[in-house]
Parts: structure tokens; sequence; C-alpha cells
């Protein structure tokens, strides 16, 4: 028995903080449908200090400042610095097409500590296809360069369909090449752009294989390796005897903690101040221009149903591992409507009834 159900305590650790809609790119995937914009409603530098004043309040989170492409915000870097005067810590999650010497340089010395650059193919041609731009993958290459040559650290991210799933180790033996700390992969969520990808998740099954071979390259790769959006990953790690449960304890970027994370541990902050339990999962607990963020974070109604486990239907909710999975709860709203229902592409059959 990994634990008995009950009601998860708010712990804040992460908070993705979408600083802008814009984007460069057109990627297949993309959560947010992001286009070049300008988008009407964002934060001004001033509401985005206000926003970091109260989270430090209260929390300590480390806040991922993402987008669309939060390089064509013109204040990220003095954003960034207020993040870090405040005690807290940022990391970035860009494209790498727009970073050059000058904005590597702005990135180190605003205190960001690490850097997420997005690769889903080991190639040009499979990663250009997928972003929608010739190039983006030369552009990568030569913002990773860029980033090296200042020494902040970068990551690997990597979301998984079907037209890369047999390169996912190409793609890791690259990640290791470029000198990343860390590769994570992504599982697919059918959400904003990503929708127009229907049958290109990869099967459930698929899935569990490729989960169990990313658990099993831990001993083998020097590289930190997570898996987001893949909940079940967790439940493999405690059934191969959770060896690796507690590595990275003590690094707040790669800690483990447990499968979906939505409401409990992290939340999503969209460039408009709605407040959601992640990115793809689009429920709003309430918007930050109309209430405190603390107060939306410990009171709105989708993350107190999110804390307890009692409220999980189907396997979820008789699944032993529920605790240590929870099961993807953006999944499953977008392919049955309902983000309480049982993880939709998860093959494992719960051994022991505990609902």
């Amino acid at each position: 028995m990994m634990g008995k159900r009950k009601i998860l305590r708010a712990d804040l650790r992460m908070i993705a903080w979408e600083v802008t809609r814009s984007c460069n790119l057109s990627c297949l995937h993309c959560r947010a449908a992001a286009e070049r914009g300008p988008y009407e409603g964002e934060f001004t530098t001033q509401e985005c200090f206000g926003f970091i004043d109260e989270v430090a309040a209260f929390s300590s989170p480390v806040l991922i400042l993402t987008g669309g492409e939060p390089l064509l915000r013109e204040d990220i870097f003095e954003v960034a610095a207020y993040v870090k005067r405040k005690g807290l810590r940022a990391v970035m999650a860009v494209n790498g097409t727009l970073l050059d010497a000058e904005k590597a340089t702005a990135a180190k010395q605003a205190g960001i500590q690490r850097v997420s650059i997005s690769l889903d193919g080991a190639s040009a041609q499979g990663h250009d296809r997928f972003r929608g731009v010739v190039g983006a993958f030369a552009g990568a290459m030569e913002g990773i360069r860029y980033l090296k040559e200042v020494g902040l650290d970068f990551q690997i991210n990597t979301t998984v369909t079907k037209r890369n799933l047999a390169e996912m180790k190409d793609i890791l033996r690259l990640s290791i090449r470029l000198g990343a700390v860390a590769h994570h992969i992504f599982l697919l969520v059918p959400t904003g752009r990503g929708k127009e990808l229907a049958g290109e998740e990869i099967t459930a099954e698929d899935y569990e294989r490729t989960l169990v071979w990313f658990y099993e390259q831990g001993d083998e790769v020097p590289l930190q390796l997570k898996a987001t959006c893949a909940p079940q990953y967790y439940r493999i790690v405690h059934q191969h005897g959770g060896a690796r449960a507690r590595r990275g304890e003590g690094e707040r970027l790669d800690a483990f903690t447990r499968g979906c994370l939505g409401g409990i541990s992290f939340c999503f902050l969209s460039h408009r101040g709605d407040v959601q339990p992640c990115g793809y999962l689009e429920i709003i607990g309430g918007n930050i221009r109309e209430r405190h963020f603390k107060e939306i974070w410990e009171e709105a109604e989708v993350f107190r149903k999110l804390r307890d486990l009692n409220n999980l239907k189907g396997k979820c909710g008789r699944c032993e591992y529920q605790v240590v999975c929870g099961g993807c709860r953006a999944r499953a709203f977008a392919l049955t409507g309902d983000y309480l229902e049982e993880e939709p592409f998860c093959p494992y059959e719960p051994l022991r009834d505990i609902s």
C-alpha cells in the first residue's frame, strides 16, 4: 500500500507564469495556440512586480517564466531580476531561436538559474516540422551555444508524440552531447493547437514502455531526468523499487514529488492573470486582478477538489498508487470533460480496490 487516501496539503513549489502569449513560432502542440500577438491584457512591469511581491509574502516557489516566448517581453530581464531581489528563484522556458550573446548575458546577470529549450526532433527535419518554422532547430542550437558561453545551465524539453517517438533515444543522446543538465519529457495533452494533433498521441502501452525506458536511463546517463504530464511515471518508479525516488532531493528544479502536481504544489498564471491548476487544465480558480493570489491558491474550488483524493473517479479513485500518481487531470478533462475522471492513457489496473 502506497499510503491511505487523504486530502493532500497545499505546498506551493512552482508557478508557471505565462509572462506573454506572443510567440515567434507556430508549434503544432502549443497549449496556448500562440501567435506573434500582441495580446491584450498582458501585465505591465509594475503589475509583474506586484505579483512577485504577493508570492514572496507567503511562499518561496520557483517561478518559471514562460509563454508564448518570454524573450518577446522587453522587460523580461527586469522582471527576472526582481524575482531574485525578492529571494525567489527564476527559470525561463524559451524556444532558443531569439537567444543571442546579449540576451544570454542578461539572463545570467538577472539571476535566471536555468533555461529550458525545447527540442522535439534530433535533427532539423523533425524539429522544424514540429515547430512550424524552417530554421528553428538551427536557432535552438545557436541559442544553446550562447548559454554555454556565459555558463548558464540549460535543460532540454521534449513533447512525445507518434512523430518523434522513434527519435527519443537520439534526442536524449543529443541532450548529453550538447551539455544539458537535464532532459524533461512531456506527454502530449490535446489542448490549444495540440487539439489539431488528434491521433498523434502514442498509445497507452507505448507511453508505458517509453516511461519505463526513461526511468531505466536514470542510471545510464549523466543528466537529471524528469517526466511531466506523465504522472504514471511515479507509479513506475515505485514499482521498480523506488530506488530513484529520492534522487535529486534538495534540487528544487528536479526533486521527486508526485505525479500530477496541479493545484497541489504547482499552478499556472496566464498572461491575463487567470490562475489555473496547470497550463493544460483550463479551469480558472480566480484572477489576481480581482482577488489576492494567496486567497485563490488556498481557497479556489478547483484546487480544493484536486487536493482531495477521494474525488478521483474510475481507476484513479481505486488505485493504490493514487498518492504518488493521481493521473493527469488535464488529459482527463480534455478527453472526457471531467478533470476528476480516470487518466485516459494509463494501462495500469489497480491490484486492490481502496475506494
